[in-house]
């Protein structure tokens, strides 16, 4: 299992709030260029002032940012959730999308047949 560090985890965040670097900036009071660093390949880690902006911002914990781990999110699902979290995160983003795709249609096939059910009755 790959372990990842803040520039993976920051990285990630933003893929999945589809934010560009630049938004995340503006909102986070945080130069770009700055930013830009803790997303390069040897880039540094954030100051933690720096690190609670970005993590308020993206509606994370600054633990989700260092570690990809939220201990209080863990302690919020079921053990099947957290063991099925576990397996997303050993698959490249490519895999994560179909699962998300996924899962998406499966979401909304359900909300259909309620919403059908509903009408019904």
């Amino acid at each position: 299992m790959k372990i990842m560090g803040f520039k993976e985890n920051l990285k990630a965040q933003l893929a999945y709030k589809n934010m560009l670097v630049k938004e995340l900036a503006v909102q986070s009071g945080i130069n770009k260029r700055t930013i830009d660093n803790y997303l390069r390949e040897n880039g540094s880690i954030p100051p933690a002032d720096a690190a609670v902006s970005i993590a308020q911002v993206l509606g994370v914990t600054v633990e989700n940012l260092v570690s990809g781990h939220d201990s209080h999110l863990d302690k919020a699902f079921a053990p099947d959730t957290r063991a099925i979290l576990k397996f997303l995160e050993e698959l490249d983003e490519m895999d994560r999308k179909i699962v998300y795709n996924l899962v998406k249609s499966l979401k909304e096939r359900k909300d259909a047949d309620h919403a059908t059910m509903e009408a019904r009755a």
